[in-house]
């Protein structure tokens, strides 16, 4: 496959993982599917989902550069060395923005979601807001929440909560990762055609 026609695929191809990982981002907006928690986003809102890392990261820092990546494929003012070279640019970007959905998404499933729980077997005091499964990257075991289903019960409401995070945080996390890969090829591939040429009978210097 020339790097035109390479090019011209990787464009096509993130453009729906982009539109997958903002609308799975906005979603996270609404936990449980409730409303009350945007309403009260410092206190009530899991922070990850604020951080945007499906609307901007993989979302707009990858969608700017799948237009230019995809126009490298076309007949055309992009269709050339130049372009190509462009297009390592905006495949940088690329892997930039969705690096960043991809980290925020793992940091938002490893802390848990922010939700209203028991803070202790006392039946005397108040259910609270906060993050009752808050750990880190190192604590990965049998222990910790993403692999012991009987702890998602914890967190009283918004119901069902720890599922729906849980869920959606990993589509973006999958559609980061894969744009993460295609940004990642198509700067090799923008090599190459800086070097080689699109596959164009007369291609531009």
């Amino acid at each position: 496959m020339c790097t035109g026609k390479c090019s011209r695929f990787i464009g096509i191809s993130l453009y729906p993982l982009v539109v997958f990982a903002i609308v799975c981002n906005v979603i996270l907006f609404f936990p449980g599917w409730e409303t009350g928690p945007i309403q009260n986003p410092e206190s009530q809102m899991t922070p990850e989902v604020l951080y945007l890392g499906g609307v901007i990261g993989s979302g707009l820092l990858v969608l700017i550069p799948a237009i230019h990546i995809q126009a490298t494929g076309r007949e055309g003012c992009c269709n050339n060395r130049c372009g190509m070279f462009l297009s390592i640019i905006f495949a940088a970007i690329g892997v930039v923005g969705s690096l960043y959905g991809f980290v925020v998404s793992i940091v938002g499933m490893v802390k848990g979601p922010v939700c209203q729980y028991w803070p202790s077997l006392s039946v005397t005091q108040q259910p609270i807001w906060g993050r009752p499964f808050d750990s880190k990257l190192e604590d990965f075991s049998e222990d910790n929440y993403l692999f012991n289903k009987a702890l998602w019960n914890t967190c009283i409401n918004p119901v069902g909560v720890v599922e729906f995070n849980v869920i959606l945080f990993s589509m973006v996390l999958t559609a980061s990762g894969i744009s993460l890969i295609l940004c990642t090829i198509q700067v090799i591939n923008g090599l190459f055609g800086c070097l080689c040429g699109t596959c164009r009978k007369n291609d531009l210097q």
